[in-house]
């Protein structure tokens, strides 16, 4: 009798074994890239860098935290989040809480703004050291974990930036980046950086899309939302939710930021490799989209005529019937025109990615 209950137990095991295998044998995402695995995954998912109208520094879509309840009711955290451009990222990252986060962008300024963002965040003890870094202003007076996002950009803009600190400052983050973390940047990325940062320090809370040489506005913050007005702004029913709003948001941020979980792309939309190349690789942790954030560059492919190229890049992704686009479009509580300081009008809004690639017959073979 006993030997029959060891070789049922046995036989058991054996079968929970087939069915369900240990998780060691199981593909899953990484809770942490080393700094060289970061790297490797920069470079090798990337296309070569293209070119964009502006240079992007910051998003101009004030009302882009309105859809977050929404989105935190409908979608699960956890996933992937994928997305577009520099910081409207981060608050969505902060809400959703994905596993890891992937961004595009044609444009190699864009990875220069993230490696930027990257080492603050590595740096950054705190919001407020974190706000006092990317602008190289010091904070006076006690800012702790109770300030508001107000408090510290109302501290950030009474304060004044120096040579002295900027170059200080850059140093701190270029030694982050390629000593700490040995990334081999070459001298383009680090002057790339550069750039970035410059532009922060001169405008300060203050910059808009338009500041910056490349954004059209001829150094002018135009008639656009300022970094400050960003981070300050609310989902329209009063909770602030930028990851600068509260220590939790800002630590969901830190934490992926610094298990190098955030992993910038050099790669076009509508392009041979970028897109594709992470969908082979998030198959092979048994990984899958929870978001695709667009901003408004589906109105650049429909211009351009490549959209159908995106969507059949976008459908060689793992997909569930849960996976959501985030994009912006005109003619919303902004009313499509200028916006009176209130990002130009676009309109945050959300719907599922199948029903895209089902509707419009694509596939990852498409041409």
């Amino acid at each position: 009798m006993i030997r029959r209950r060891v070789l049922a137990s046995i036989l058991l095991l054996g079968v929970s074994l087939v069915a369900a295998p240990p998780a060691f044998l199981r593909a899953e995402l990484p809770a942490r890239l080393t700094d060289q695995q970061f790297w490797q995954m920069v470079n090798d998912l990337s296309e070569p860098g293209g070119s964009f109208r502006s240079d992007n520094l910051l998003s101009n879509e004030i009302w882009y935290q309105f859809i977050i309840p929404d989105l935190k009711r409908d979608l699960k955290t956890g996933g992937v989040y994928l997305g577009v451009g520099p910081e409207q990222n981060f608050t969505y990252i902060a809400a959703l809480e994905p596993k890891m986060v992937i961004i595009f962008d044609i444009r190699r300024g864009n990875l220069h703004t993230h490696l930027m963002y990257k080492a603050i965040f590595a740096l950054a003890s705190s919001r407020a050291e974190f706000v006092s870094l990317l602008f190289s202003r010091p904070l006076a007076g006690t800012l702790g974990a109770t300030a508001t996002a107000q408090d510290l950009f109302a501290a950030s803009s009474a304060s004044a930036t120096t040579e002295e600190l900027y170059q200080a400052n850059f140093k701190k983050l270029i030694d982050q980046l390629t000593k700490t973390q040995k990334l081999p940047l070459p001298q383009d990325d680090i002057d790339g950086i550069d750039y970035v940062y410059r532009n922060f320090q001169r405008f300060g809370p203050a910059i808009s899309y338009n500041s910056s040489s490349g954004g059209g506005g001829g150094g002018r913050g135009g008639n656009m939302s300022t970094y400050a007005s960003l981070m300050v702004a609310d989902d329209g029913q009063g909770t602030m939710r930028s990851y600068l709003a509260t220590d939790a948001l800002f630590g969901v941020m830190k934490s992926l930021e610094n298990r190098n979980l955030v992993v910038p792309v050099v790669g076009d939309f509508a392009g041979p490799k970028a897109i594709r190349a992470v969908g082979k690789y998030l198959k092979e942790q048994g990984a899958s989209v929870t978001a695709f954030y667009l901003s408004n560059v589906e109105q650049y492919l429909t211009q351009n005529g490549v959209w159908q190229a995106f969507c059949n890049n976008v459908s060689s992704l793992p997909l569930t019937e849960e996976s959501t686009f985030i994009f912006s479009a005109g003619g919303g509580r902004g009313g499509g025109g200028g916006g009176g300081g209130r990002g130009g009008g676009l309109d945050s809004q959300y719907r599922r990615i199948l029903a895209d690639v089902k509707a419009y017959g694509c596939a990852p073979g498409g041409q």
